[in-house]
């Protein structure tokens, strides 16, 4: 009996693999080759597979995600004879499994030495600062030209990106001095910009502000002139509406007389030449009256006083005199203090 059960498990065991073997299970965004007797016979897409056990078999199962492959730094020779190093990172996707299986070895290194030689003869034409600055240009270059190459391997090369140009050490040096001088040219010339407009700015300010005080110096000088034409104006149409006649005008010019000498500081005062004139309006006045006139001398000596005085010499008054006057032409004559006499 014992050899009956050896053979049925072995059996059994058999059936086990061999199930194992028939079903295949091809997970999502999968592919499997199958070969048969060493010959491509299909391809397993995803879900539930039936094969022939022991006589077909899955040569190579492909991941049909777009896939990320970072290349290590390659030295590339810029057209200025410049050695940098490029890092460069490929997106790829496996778009037919059995190309990709039978037409290249390993895609990957041909991917890496075909982007190589590709970068080498985009970065061979150009120098080192359109390198720097052109990197979307050498994206795009790259891509054609892989795209194009790979696509009888079955892949589609999605994007090629440049991580890194890094130049020599000197060029790194030499470049950084010079966005220093022209960050410190830049920052001079805004300095002096902001000053130029800052003095413009304050220029036009005391423009503005010397014509707004010319303005109101102009209106309010005006404004003087008008109030003082007005007061002119004013005084003269009282005087014309009282009408004065001539006694009284020169009644009140000789009471301007004093206040022309007053004040301690006064040495000199002019007399008008006008003043012969209002004497002699109020002579008749005083000559009705019975009394004298005070007494006026142009050679300097005081006139007679009226009614009971003598005029005093030099200007003084007598008893009952008027203050002497000189040069009632308009002279120029001292004031001098003297005490009265009686």
């Amino acid at each position: 009996m014992q050899p009956i059960i050896i053979v049925l498990i072995i059996l059994v065991v058999l059936v086990f693999i061999a199930l194992i073997k028939t079903i295949q299970v091809i997970p999502q965004a999968s592919a499997a080759i199958v070969e048969r007797f060493g010959r491509y016979t299909r391809t397993l897409n995803a879900g539930l597979n039936i094969v022939v056990p022991f006589i077909d078999s899955i040569r190579n199962r492909i991941d049909l995600r777009e896939q990320v492959v970072p290349f290590p730094p390659q030295p590339v020779i810029t057209q200025d004879n410049l050695v940098v190093n490029i890092d460069t990172v490929i997106y790829y996707q496996v778009t037919d499994a059995r190309a990709a299986t039978y037409e290249v070895a390993s895609y990957i290194q041909a991917i890496e030495q075909l982007t190589v030689t590709t970068l080498r003869n985009i970065i061979g034409g150009m120098d080192l600062e359109r390198t720097l600055t052109s990197r979307e240009e050498i994206n795009a270059a790259l891509r054609g030209v892989l795209d194009e190459a790979t696509g009888k391997w079955g892949i589609r090369v999605n994007r090629v990106e440049l991580k890194a140009i890094e130049p020599p050490t000197s060029i790194q040096d030499s470049m950084e001095k010079q966005m220093r001088a022209d960050r410190d040219k830049r920052a001079a010339i805004l300095t002096a910009e902001g000053i130029r407009q800052s003095q413009i700015l304050t220029a036009e300010g005391e423009k503005q502000s010397a014509i707004l005080r010319a303005e109101g110096e102009s209106k309010a000088a005006a404004l003087r002139a008008e109030g003082e034409a007005q007061a002119v104006r004013t005084v003269f149409e009282a005087i014309h509406a009282g009408d004065p006649d001539q006694k009284l005008l020169s009644y009140q010019y000789l009471q301007m007389l004093p206040k022309i000498a007053e004040g301690d500081a006064n040495k000199l005062w002019i007399v008008p030449s006008e003043i012969g004139d209002a004497l002699k309006g109020l002579s008749g006045a005083f000559g009705n009256l019975g009394g004298g006139t005070p007494g006026f001398d142009t050679s300097g000596n005081g006139g007679n006083g009226g009614n009971g005085g003598n005029g005093g010499n030099g200007g003084t008054s007598g008893n009952g005199g008027a203050p002497g006057v000189v040069n009632p032409r308009g002279a120029a004559v001292e004031r001098r203090e003297e005490p009265p006499v009686h």
